[in-house]
Formats: structure tokens, sequence, C-alpha cells
């Protein structure tokens, strides 16, 4: 044999007809290989017919029953509604629980496998709960991510047909407290009940991560899907999410209309009653774009008690208009100082947002007074509305409580319906 070289396979003759002892042997052997295997194969059914028992125990059943309350904190639905619970079963008293999230590295991992041992654990009858945490297929990930799109697979949810109403809160300059304003008439309408969407449009100036206390908080993405981040009940989006704090964005129109788009495209917020969107000052590219993607849209225009400020002011309305969108009312910010004595002090002048208001023809609806605490909220991330008793909080809750009232209503709305 040269070494290194393969042998060669025996040809023809070379290759000899087992013998008699040979055949014995295979025979024997195929016959202890069907001994064995057959029972074997008979287990593999019965394994399968007691999983199933287990997963129709009445007690599993009642554990699935009770992981319906277990609630995504980033989708907002139940885990059991997201396809998350696969398999439920029960040996005696013990529970084991097959949890699989939606992607590597969930944020939320820790906090939903704790809720899913609390709510098993509370079920009469259980006493050991096992938890098997792993992530989603491709294919149920793909048929979740469809089921939360709905029967729009491009576009946006925010339609003229839909019940979500869209607020923009607009200014005519900077500096005159609009992205505060936004952020705490965001938190005071949450704590009325209401859900609540927020999209910080200001892709130049954003703040309503750190008005909020979230400047930290990062989206979680599931396939094409964005998560956003959460706030005193509110689903917040902004660019300083995926930028650096120190960062600098200088982005061209086209930019900014697809940044704002995607917000509203890509962004699962789910099912909401009011979205409002804190819009950059002026008359510039986002306005612009936020008409053209939300022509139905109501605008808000806050302004400041200086009445030089009314022109100003006014156009940010005019814009609105020209794009199709509604201007609801006015909101005149800093209207004044409370002092010791009961007076006011009135740093901005007065009478701006009356002005702004009549030269648009809507009423004005809040006027909120210059209020340390207010500031100081806004630079700890604690909305000033959360603490009843100041009296730019209160203003800006009976704004939230007037615009809660008017509701959009089904008037002039397609339902889908069809008849048969």
């Amino acid at each position: 044999m040269t070494t290194g070289a393969p042998p060669s396979p025996p040809t023809g003759d070379e290759q000899a007809e087992p013998s008699a002892g040979d055949e014995q042997s295979a025979t024997s052997a195929g016959d202890e290989r069907s001994a064995t295997s057959g029972p074997r194969s008979a287990e593999a059914p019965a394994a399968a017919a007691a999983d199933t028992d287990a997963e129709q125990h009445p007690l599993a059943l009642a554990v699935r029953e009770a992981l319906a309350r277990v609630i995504d904190p980033e989708i907002r639905r139940p885990i059991t509604e997201l396809d998350m619970v696969p398999r439920v079963s029960v040996r005696g008293d013990r529970v084991d629980i097959d949890l699989r999230l939606t992607i590597v590295g969930c944020p939320a991992a820790t906090a939903i496998e704790r809720d899913v041992r609390s709510a098993a654990s509370g079920v009469a009858g259980v006493g050991e709960v096992a938890v098997d945490v792993g992530v989603m297929d491709a294919a149920t990930r793909d048929a979740l991510i469809a089921r939360l799109r709905g029967d729009r697979p491009t576009g946006h949810p925010f339609t003229a047909d839909s019940l979500t109403r869209v607020i923009a809160i607009t200014s005519g300059k900077g500096g005159v407290g609009k992205s505060t304003l936004t952020a705490n008439l965001a938190v005071a309408l949450a704590a009325q009940g209401l859900r609540v969407g927020l999209v910080d449009a200001d892709v130049f100036g954003f703040s309503i991560p750190a008005l909020l206390g979230i400047a930290d908080a990062k989206p979680t993405q599931v396939g094409g899907l964005i998560m956003p981040p959460r706030a005193h009940g509110v689903a917040v989006i902004s660019i300083g999410m995926f930028v650096d704090a120190r960062t600098a964005v200088s982005w061209r129109g086209p930019m900014l209309h697809r940044t704002v788009q995607q917000f509203l495209t890509d962004v699962h917020f789910g099912d909401l009653d009011l979205l409002l969107l804190d819009m950059p000052p002026g008359t510039g590219d986002v306005a612009i774009s936020a008409g053209q993607l939300l022509p139905h849209a109501e605008v808000l225009v806050v302004t400041t008690p200086q009445r030089a400020a009314a022109d100003v002011a006014e156009r940010s309305g005019l814009v609105a208009r020209q794009t199709g969108q509604t201007v609801i009312g006015v909101v005149e910010n800093m209207a004044g100082l409370a002092q010791p004595d009961g007076s006011v002090l009135e740093l901005f002048g007065s009478g701006g947002g009356a002005e702004t208001a009549a030269r648009l023809e809507v009423p004005l609806l809040a006027q909120v007074p210059l209020s340390i605490a207010l500031r100081e909220g806004g630079d700890a991330g604690e909305p000033i509305v959360l603490r009843p008793g100041d009296a730019a909080g209160d203003a800006i809750t009976r704004l939230a409580s007037e615009l809660a009232k008017r509701g959009r209503g089904l008037a002039g709305r397609k339902l889908g319906l069809s008849p048969r």
C-alpha cells in the first residue's frame, strides 16, 4: 500500500459474497434493531399525547387565562395575543411555560418574565412555575409584524378615516415654551385616561425626551417596526433617541420629510386616542411635510403675551391652513408671574394671545402663567401636571380637559364595512 493514497475499492471478482455466517449475523442484528426500535416508535405518539393532555389540563388553561392579563410593555397588548406563549403544560402542581420574546436582547425581557411568573403563581393549584425563555422564530415574528401593521403594509395609520385625533402644536418662533407645554399636555391627557402618542418633530431642537425624563431611552426594533419608549403613560419618539445628545442635526428638506414620515409609518404606537406633534418653530420644511402627510390634523398655536409675537405666531397658523389643517385655538404661555401679594407681574406684556386668536379667528384656549416649578420640572424630567397645585400645571390640565372633550366621532368617516 502506498503511503498517503486511499485504498482502492475492490472490483469485480474481488468483491466477495457474504458468507452464511455473515448473513446470519446481519439478520440477527436486524432482528435486534427491530426488537428495540418497535417499542420506542410506539412511545413517541404516546409522549405527544401526554404533552397534549398536559396542555389541555384545566390548570394549564387557567394559567393561560391568567397570562392573557400580562401586557407587553412595548407593544401594549397581551402576550398571549402576540403568540409569545406557544406552550403551557402541567405535571402535578408544576407548570411549564414557554415564553418567546420578539427579539434577542429584548429590553423588557426581565419585566415580562417576572410578570409571567407572578401571574402563573397566582393561579390556585400551582405549586411550581418553570419558564423557558427564548426568541420567536422568523415565521412567527413576521406574522406578528403583519398583524400589527393590519391592513396597511405601506403608509401611516393616521389617515382621515382614523379615529385617532392628531394635534400639531406649533409656534411662530422659538423660546415661547412650546415643547415644555407639549410634554406636559401629553402627560395631562394620559392622566385623564386617554391613550396618547407624542412625536418630537422638532428635529433640530429635540427636547421632548429630556422633558419627560427619558433622555437615555432607546426604541426597540422588531422587524420593520419601531416600538417607542413610554413615559408617564405616553408613547414617545424623537430623533434624540437615535443620535448622541450632543450631536447637532443639520439636515436638508428631504431628510426632514423622510424622518417625519418614518416616525408616522414605522413607529408602532398601537391604538391611540390622541397623537401630538411637537413641531419646530416657524414655517419651514417640517411644517410643510406635516401638512402633506397629515392634512386633516388640528393645529394649536403657542405664543407669548408680547403683542409683537402675534405677527409671527399668526404666520404658523396661516401655513397650517394652506395645507388643509384646522387651527383649533391659541395658547398664551408665560402669561405673567404671580406675586406674593396676589398681583401679577407681566414680564412679557399682555394681550399677545388674544391678538393672535383674533387674527386667526379662533378661541384663546388657555393662558399659562410663568412658573418656576414648571421650569424646574422640565429640567428634572418631571412634568409639573403630575403635581397639582401649581398655577401653570393646573392651567395645562384644564387645557387637556378641554381638548379631551372634542372627540373625533364617526361622521364622514369610512367604517370598513360592506353589505352582504
